[in-house]
């Protein structure tokens, strides 16, 4: 029944529609790449908070040197992967707030259950 339904409507089996389905099809794995992309630079931008402070502290002035040169290539990286990326700094800040929005929300669904 089903196969004379799609031959009704001039599609084959396992053809897809080029209409409104193909279209949102396109959209979503892009949408989701892009924000596995943005997660990857808050991590980034994280490690470089990391070694940004441990340049401040004294216990770590016997490697100076060392985490200076990490910091400018984690500097480098970032850069280069926002380029990559077509990313701004705003967005990630974007991403993380509506993150933790959802997630506010999520816990507050589960209060209620309770």
């Amino acid at each position: 029944m089903r196969h004379e339904k799609l031959l009704k409507e001039g599609r084959h089996r396992g053809e897809r529609s080029r209409g409104r389905e193909h279209h949102s099809h396109q959209h979503g794995p892009k949408t989701f790449r892009r924000g596995r992309a943005i997660a990857f630079l808050e991590m980034m931008n994280l490690k470089r908070d990391t070694i940004k402070q441990q340049l401040e502290k004294p216990e770590f002035q016997s490697i100076n040197p060392i985490l200076v040169g990490e910091l400018k290539a984690i500097d480098m990286v970032i850069n280069e992967f926002k380029q990559l990326f077509e990313l701004r700094e705003n967005e990630a800040a974007e991403m993380v707030s509506k993150e933790s929005a959802d997630h506010e929300e999520e816990g507050g669904h589960l209060n209620e259950t309770n």
